[in-house]
């Protein structure tokens, strides 16, 4: 009896679990053997920071390379059907353009504007979640002469999503183990105009910008997502959320064991001009905590335990500090330690800060 295609995909992915790979090379093999079950004429697979969602860095197949900047302008920047930050907190974390515009995607402006002048009728997107927290994105496109995408297509989509998000989350958490670089990480500073051409940069600007172009196998023309999506952030002008980190910002392993954190905020001056100072700084242990907790896939409570013991606090002062018993304390530090693999407070702050 032949497989479903959905058990099929599966397959072909959980074939991936075992092999080394890395984050880069994993994505394109997935998509190649995604296609040979589920027909689609271009992909972009995209990291992100669990914590505010901007992407660490893409992969861009060719026929979308030429539209992916303006794509990206579109999530940020525009209101539109089955946006990214939609899915990240969707139920069903899939959905495809053609489908939740009623087979009317003409609706949507990035169909008009962006996708049917580049020839795809239809485009799916999936957030790249599991246990509740997003890796990644992935997005599928369909050209005229395919049609648009099945209800049945995203259910085959929706079986693998924990597979993918699942293998993006183990790839984070084991550059989390790298040792420290003995070599110091070199930050910088590039200024940006409000259309995010480059117009000033010092040498660590000029660096980090070089390194991540070649990291995305972009020409010196382009502007790498990582820099492009904090400044499209910092353009957007989100209001920050009530006791939340900065969301113009983002932290990931740019190198061997060095974490780089990337954040734009936007300056004007008295002439009424906008431009945007993009920073390049190694990441400190205050930046590199909600991304570690995410990986480890703490509760919220347990994020602000660990965040109370980090200040020295005892178990009488974080129970006071956070409105609950002592014992409830003891109780969610025994799930802490299960999943960090550590035995003691001292050990798990040695973990999370070393």
């Amino acid at each position: 009896m032949m497989k479903e295609p959905s058990h099929v995909i599966v397959k072909l992915l959980q074939e991936l679990d075992q092999a080394d790979l890395s984050s880069l090379m994993y994505r394109e093999i997935m998509l190649t053997r995604l296609r040979t079950v589920l027909p689609f004429d271009a992909a972009c697979c995209t990291t992100v920071d669990p914590v505010t969602l901007l992407t660490t860095g893409a992969i861009t197949e060719q026929g979308v390379e030429a539209i992916h900047g303006s794509l990206m302008d579109n999530e940020y920047l525009h209101e539109d059907y089955n946006k990214f930050s939609q899915l990240a907190d969707a139920k069903i974390p899939v959905s495809a353009l053609g489908q939740i515009t009623g087979g009317q995607p003409e609706l949507s402006r990035r169909y008009r504007e962006l996708l049917r002048p580049a020839g795809f009728a239809d485009e799916l997107r999936a957030a790249l979640k599991v246990d509740g927290v997003c890796w990644g994105f992935l997005t599928l496109f369909r050209s005229v002469d395919n049609g648009l995408f099945t209800a049945e297509e995203l259910t085959w989509i929706e079986d693998i999503i924990p597979l993918i998000a699942r293998r993006l989350k183990a790839g984070t958490l084991s550059r989390l183990h790298t040792n420290e670089p003995e070599q110091q990480l070199e930050e910088g500073i590039l200024l940006l105009d409000e259309q995010l051409v480059p117009i000033s940069l010092n040498s660590g600007g000029n660096y980090w910008l070089g390194k991540l172009q070649q990291a995305e196998g972009q020409g010196q023309q382009k502007l790498p997502g990582p820099i492009r999506a904090v400044s499209l952030q910092a353009l957007a002008e989100k209001p920050l959320p009530q006791g939340g980190l900065p969301t113009a910002k983002l932290c990931f392993q740019a190198a061997a064991g060095q974490f780089l954190t990337i954040t734009a905020s936007r300056l004007e001056g008295p002439s009424g001009l906008v431009q945007l100072a993009v920073s390049f700084t190694a990441a400190k242990a205050a930046d590199l905590l909600p991304l570690i907790t995410e990986a480890y896939g703490l509760s919220e409570r347990e994020k602000e335990i660990v965040e109370q013991l980090s200040k020295g606090k005892s178990t009488k002062e974080v129970a006071e500090a956070l409105y609950i018993s002592a014992y409830t304390v003891q109780d969610h530090l025994k799930s802490i330690f299960a999943k960090t693999g550590v035995k003691s407070r001292r050990e798990l702050i040695w973990q999370l800060y070393s």
